[in-house]
C-alpha cells in the first residue's frame, strides 16, 4: 500500500489560510431603486404569509377546564407580527390591534398575554410546522454556529459566552435548513445533519471530526471539513477521500469550500436584522429564534422568487 501524504498535507493546511493566497472579487453593485421597490412590497408579503401559512397548521383543539385560551394560531401570528416590526411585546400591542384583522386576529392580545406565548408549547408546534412548510433547498448546504447576545455587555470577548448559541445549516440561498439552539456546535451538527437533504454540504475546522463526515457521507452529500493542521489522511474512506482530493486538486476543493461564507452571511445579517434576544427561558428563545428564522426565509425566498419572475 503507498504512503499516504501525510506530511505534505499537514504543511499544505497553513499556506491555504493565508490571505494572500486567494485573489479579490469585485463586490456586486446595488440597484437602489429595486431594493427599495421590493422593501415596499414586503410588509404585504409578510402579512400575507402569515396569515396563509399559520392557517394552514394544526394544533391540539383539546378544551380544558376554567377560563378559555387564546387561540394558539392567533397567537403565533401576533409573535411573527411582533418579531417583523422588530419591537416589544409593549410597543407591539397597538400595532397587532391595528394589523390583526388583516392576518385573522379577530381579538385583542395585550402584552402580557402575548409575552406569555413565547413559552408556549403549542406556539412553538404551530411556528415549526411554518418553518418545515415554508423552506426550500438548493441542495449546496453549508453550516456553522454563533453566539446570539441577550445583552449588549457579551460583545466582549469575555462574556459573549453567556448568550444563547445558534447551530445552522443554510443553502446557497442563504435559506436555513436546519438549526439548533443551545447545544455545543459540533454536537448540534450531528443531530442537523440528519434533518436536511442536500448534495453537498460545507463546515469550518471546528467540525473536524471523523464520524460526522463518516454520518455527511452516509446520508448521500459529498462532505468539504476544512482541516486542521494536525490531521492524519488515515481513516475511513469517507475521511482520506475528501483531504486526498484536497491534496491532488487544491482550487477546486477551497471553490467548493469557500461557498460556506453564505453560513458566515447569513449570521451576520441575521444578528444585523435583529435587535438583541429578549428572552431567557429556554422554550422562549427557540420559539423567538423559530419566528425570525422565519422571517429570514421567507424574505429570501421573495427575493429569489423575483429574480426568475
Amino acid at each position: 500500500m503507498a504512503r499516504l501524504p501525510n506530511q505534505e498535507f499537514r504543511q499544505m493546511v497553513p499556506v491555504i489560510r493565508e490571505p494572500d493566497f486567494y485573489e479579490d472579487e469585485e463586490p456586486r453593485p446595488i440597484h437602489w431603486s429595486k431594493y427599495n421597490e421590493s422593501q415596499i412590497k414586503s410588509a404585504i408579503e409578510t402579512l400575507t404569509f402569515i396569515r396563509d401559512n399559520v392557517d394552514l397548521c394544526e394544533h391540539n383543539n383539546k378544551k380544558r377546564v376554567g377560563r378559555p385560551l387564546t387561540d394558539p394560531k392567533m397567537l403565533a401570528k401576533a409573535i411573527l407580527i411582533c418579531e417583523a416590526l422588530g419591537f416589544t411585546e409593549r410597543e407591539s400591542q397597538e400595532w397587532v390591534k391595528i394589523i390583526g384583522p388583516l392576518v385573522g386576529i379577530d381579538k385583542h392580545i395585550d402584552d402580557r398575554v402575548m409575552g406569555e406565548a413565547y413559552d408556549n408549547p403549542q406556539v412553538l408546534y404551530i411556528l415549526k410546522q411554518v418553518f418545515d412548510r415554508s423552506k426550500t433547498s438548493d441542495g449546496k448546504l453549508s453550516g456553522d454556529g454563533t453566539g446570539i447576545e441577550t445583552s449588549r455587555k457579551q460583545n466582549y470577548e469575555s462574556t459573549k459566552k453567556s448568550g444563547a448559541y445558534l447551530t445552522s445549516v443554510v443553502d446557497s440561498r442563504e435559506i436555513v435548513q436546519a438549526f439548533d439552539v443551545g447545544t455545543q456546535e459540533l454536537h448540534a451538527m450531528h443531530e442537523l445533519v440528519e434533518q436536511i437533504k442536500g448534495k453537498s454540504l460545507r463546515l469550518d475546522a471546528g467540525f473536524n471530526d471523523r464520524k460526522l463526515v463518516d454520518k455527511i457521507n452516509s446520508l448521500g452529500m459529498t462532505p468539504y471539513v476544512f482541516p486542521k493542521k494536525n490531521n492524519k489522511l488515515n481513516g475511513h474512506q469517507a475521511w482520506k477521500e475528501m483531504y486526498l482530493e484536497l491534496y491532488y486538486d487544491v482550487m477546486q476543493w477551497l471553490t467548493e469550500y469557500h461557498q460556506r461564507s453564505h453560513a458566515e452571511s447569513f449570521h451576520s445579517s441575521f444578528k444585523r436584522k435583529n435587535k438583541l434576544l429578549l428572552k431567557i427561558r429556554g422554550l422562549a428563545q427557540l420559539s423567538q429564534l423559530t419566528a425570525r428564522i422565519i422571517l429570514h426565509n421567507r424574505r429570501r425566498l421573495a427575493y429569489f422568487n423575483r429574480l426568475t419572475s
